[in-house]
């Protein structure tokens, strides 16, 4: 956060950050893995999300913990939203909907926090995407942080499409999309599979009229701020970065991929010690990683074929696999059984 441009970010003594996630652990998590960073520079931050999900993050390292302060903000009662749903986890794919409504009625008690916390800096997350106009009518500096990497925002495409007021945007099928939009100027083999894309045109196509479409969401909250910040790093996308720059007029900040800085010991724990045993004896970057939040859930056959291709790469692989997506209605799923 040192790199910001801001005068004040650069002179003061302490600052004082909030920071404002959506209610998905992986939106959540990394914006607390910022939190941390902040903190490490001397600086405090209130991270402000809802009880629930505050109880269920990780513990925070005891020297930082003086300096994050972890507000909880309860989230209001809407219809068909179950009552200890407060994230993405706790839903159905088709009820998140819901969450959005509730997290949307947030405007006012956050704009009050705001107000009595008259902070410096405030983050928000592509969700509230009605954050922005507020600090900036309190005085408060903000910044859009996008847990995904840059080539992901400048493929989505500029401010303006994104929030449907420009005809400039010539895809309208899901083949357009399998292949870089016209805005991106170098090579880039960066697009979705024809399956992939053909999904979200399907979620699109049912969703409720009643929520802001996510596309909207992106596009005002990048918009409104005066930051962007991106999980990514220089020596990791250094042309994507400077593209973003460019579409977007505004100073980018590459956090880094913000891993995550344990606290909890796993020393004692049985499972663990396993997987670590197997870990250490496997050569250098050999590992394939495989995991996909907590928001998506392959079907069983989808998750048949993963298992198959890992197998027939014969890498070894590290798989975090949740067989469930929430109780008590969703589709159980199982690995293959090994016919061998």
């Amino acid at each position: 956060m040192e790199s910001m441009t801001n005068p004040s970010m650069e002179t003061a003594d302490k600052l004082h950050v909030v920071m404002f996630p959506w209610l998905a652990f992986g939106h959540m998590i990394p914006f607390l893995e910022l939190s941390k960073v902040i903190a490490q520079k001397g600086h405090t931050v209130s991270f402000i999300c809802t009880p629930r999900n505050i109880d269920r993050l990780p513990k925070l390292p005891p020297n930082l913990a003086p300096l994050i302060n972890l507000v909880k903000l309860q989230l209001p009662k809407v219809d068909k939203l179950p009552d200890n749903a407060e994230s993405t986890i706790d839903l159905p794919y088709d009820e998140v909907k819901y969450l959005k409504m509730a997290y949307d009625q947030l405007q006012q008690p956050m704009t009050q926090i705001l107000a009595d916390l008259a902070p410096d800096w405030v983050i928000y997350d592509l969700a509230p995407y009605w954050l922005g106009p507020i600090a900036t009518k309190l005085g408060i500096s903000s910044v859009f942080f996008s847990v995904t990497i840059a080539a992901s925002v400048c493929f989505i495409s500029p401010v303006q499409i994104l929030k449907g007021l420009s005809g400039e945007d010539d895809r309208n099928t899901p083949e357009d999309f399998t292949v870089p939009p016209k805005w991106i100027p170098f090579k880039s083999n960066i697009a979705f599979w024809l399956f992939e894309i053909k999904r979200v045109f399907e979620d699109a196509s049912t969703a409720n009229d009643e929520n802001v479409p996510v596309t909207y969401r992106f596009g005002a909250g990048i918009e409104a701020c005066n930051v962007l910040a991106v999980r990514s790093s220089y020596e990791l996308e250094p042309e994507w970065l400077k593209l973003l720059e460019e579409i977007h007029q505004k100073p980018i900040i590459p956090v880094g991929q913000l891993p995550t800085m344990g606290y909890d010991s796993c020393d004692n724990d049985e499972a663990w010690i396993e997987m670590k045993e197997w870990l250490d004896k496997q050569p250098q970057r050999s590992v394939v990683y495989v995991v996909f939040g907590s928001e998506a859930q392959p079907s069983q056959a989808e998750l048949t074929e993963i298992a198959l291709g890992l197998e027939l790469s014969e890498l070894p692989f590290f798989w975090v696999l949740r067989i469930r997506r929430v109780m008590p209605d969703s589709e159980v799923i199982q690995l293959p059984r090994d016919e061998g």
